[in-house]
């Protein structure tokens, strides 16, 4: 099985802890990714000020990921939900279609839709298993509470994405409880994270996240688990903020996905960054047997 990886712009830079632990975790599914330097900017940051531009800048990366004959892997879902959208638009509208490959033809590339765009998490859940991921599992998790944090991307429009149930979503769900870990049932499980915001209105964004964690403490998580950066940087980076500047009286610390299966699987803390986030998660291998 092979994919091309898609990594984004924030992953490599502010959540290397996200690469490396997914990274790994592949590697010991036997799934094998491709490296692509061409890769640039999904898009998503101009997508509502450009919308011809964003299509363009989301079709080029189509495009290479077709010319590698590879269906594309990412881990990003504000990326993921940006790429399948402009894959929709682009099926939907020949003469858009028409004028990206104009403008891709200087590149020597052709977008045809021929390469389907997944998450990771998709790809855990579709092409690999619940059953075979729990085979591949040395360890378990017993006595831990994880509050899944979906997020916005991966999840609406459903009709584009087709991740998963928008409002009775299970799939984070099933792959955390394949860890032994228990997904708990909590009211905000699917509000915004309120990474958006930030920097245009930032205690709006901070107090969708106060919100957010007060209700996953309330409903006895132990750990937030995401599987997307921007999430992960609000639950984390922002979260460490708030509780310095005394906006918060506790902190509920937020892991990704690959981390949490990882352990699972056998793999080592260091290769899954678990000391690369601002606030501490060491408890979390302690819930191990």
């Amino acid at each position: 099985m092979k994919f091309a990886l898609f990594l984004g712009c924030n992953i490599p830079v502010r959540v290397q802890q996200y690469e490396l632990s997914a990274r790994a975790v592949l590697d010991k599914l036997g799934i094998e990714v491709v490296e692509n330097s061409e890769f640039k900017c999904c898009g998503n940051p101009i997508r509502n000020t450009d919308n011809k531009t964003f299509i363009l800048m989301a079709a080029r990366n189509l495009a290479l990921a077709e010319k590698q004959g590879l269906d594309m892997m990412v881990l990003c879902k504000c990326c993921f939900g940006s790429l399948k959208k402009a894959a929709h638009l682009l099926k939907q509208n020949p003469s858009i279609q028409k004028e990206v490959n104009g403008m891709l033809a200087g590149e020597g590339l052709q977008y045809k839709g021929t390469s389907e765009v997944k998450h990771f998490l998709s790809v855990l859940y579709h092409d690999i298993g619940i059953h075979a991921l729990k085979e591949k599992t040395t360890r378990s998790f017993k006595g831990i509470k994880i509050a899944t944090h979906y997020g916005c991307h991966a999840l609406r429009p459903s009709d584009i994405t087709g991740f998963d149930n928008p409002v009775a979503p299970v799939l984070f769900d099933e792959l955390v409880s394949a860890t032994g870990a228990q997904s708990i049932d909590w009211p905000l499980k699917l509000e915004c994270c309120g990474a958006p915001l930030l920097g245009v209105h930032d205690s709006l964004s901070m107090g969708v996240t106060e919100r957010k964690i007060i209700d996953g403490k309330q409903a006895g998580a132990d750990y937030l688990c995401v599987a997307c950066p921007y999430c992960q940087m609000q639950f984390d980076t922002v979260q460490q903020m708030m509780v310095s500047a005394q906006k918060l009286n506790q902190s509920l610390p937020s892991i990704v996905f690959p981390q949490l299966l990882g352990l699972a699987m056998g793999i080592d803390g260091n290769s899954l960054g678990l000391s690369r986030h601002v606030l501490d998660i060491s408890r979390l291998e302690s819930f191990l047997e």
